[in-house]
């Protein structure tokens, strides 16, 4: 398999896995980087190749502008992942990276006739959920910092860190623009099926704006509920791991060993 260089700025191949039946495409949370991924990929090698993505203005990109909307960052995903359409590809995203996943594997049915094998949307409500609130994107750089704080999901040291600021506000800001400003198409629906993850304390989900990813699939939809917050993975991550490959298994003969 080789790729352009300007793929490898998306996709990023921490364990390559040549004999995998499967590919799981890996998409962060706003503000999220692919490095945030790589314990996922370590866990699932070499029974599945684990691509996570990179957005731009972050990390290694950071000197590239942000994209901040859902159909851009769509639309660069999709584009680099073209070569990568060889074996069976499963989608995970969790937060802002559930809608992106879902807008993936939307191009994915559309442009080349094959919708991924499953969805795993974590920690986002329904696209069809929209809450009427104060968008995050349009408030100063403390009020973005106080979201941060309360979702749990940065080290406090990095929010505390005046250096540090500067470069990593504007990606957070794009990416809340991004997912707060999205609205999908309602006649849409995904031809696979949908796993659900959440916390039951999740201020971002609710378990029934959870339970309407139904509505976003011609397929099943199953919700599982975890103990915790909006980074509820962080304290259940070998248990999301395990049922990732359990379901990989069931859909791809030869795929991951549950």
């Amino acid at each position: 398999m080789t790729a352009t260089l300007e793929n490898d700025l998306w996709v990023r191949r921490f364990h390559p896995s040549p004999a995998s039946a499967i590919r799981l495409v890996a998409l962060p949370h706003a503000g999220g980087s692919a490095s945030y991924l790589f314990p996922v990929s370590r866990a699932l090698s070499p029974t599945v190749e684990v691509l996570a993505i990179q957005y731009p203005g972050r990390q290694d990109r950071r000197h590239e502008p942000v994209l901040d909307s859902v159909a851009d960052l769509a639309d660069g995903v999709f584009e680099a992942l073209r070569p990568w359409l060889d074996r069976p590809v499963a989608l995970f995203g969790h937060s802002m990276g559930a809608v992106l996943a879902y807008e993936v594997g939307l191009r994915l049915q559309t442009r080349t006739g094959q919708p991924p094998v499953r969805l795993f949307a974590s920690g986002r409500r329904a696209p069809s959920r929209v809450r009427d609130e104060r968008y995050v994107h349009t408030r100063d750089d403390a009020g973005v910092l106080r979201e941060l704080a309360r979702l749990s999901g940065s080290d406090p040291r990095v929010l505390g860190d005046p250096e540090l600021l500067p470069m990593i506000l504007p990606a957070v800001r794009g990416d809340y623009k991004a997912v707060e400003t999205y609205r999908t198409d309602p006649d849409q629906r995904l031809d696979a099926p949908i796993t659900v993850l959440t916390g039951d304390a999740d201020p971002m989900t609710t378990v029934d704006e959870a339970h309407d990813w139904a509505r976003h699939t011609t397929a099943e939809c199953d919700v599982r509920v975890y103990p915790g917050g909006h980074f509820y993975l962080n304290d259940h991550a070998a248990d999301v791991i395990k049922l990732i490959g359990a379901e990989l298994h069931r859909a791809v003969p030869g795929g991951p060993a549950a």
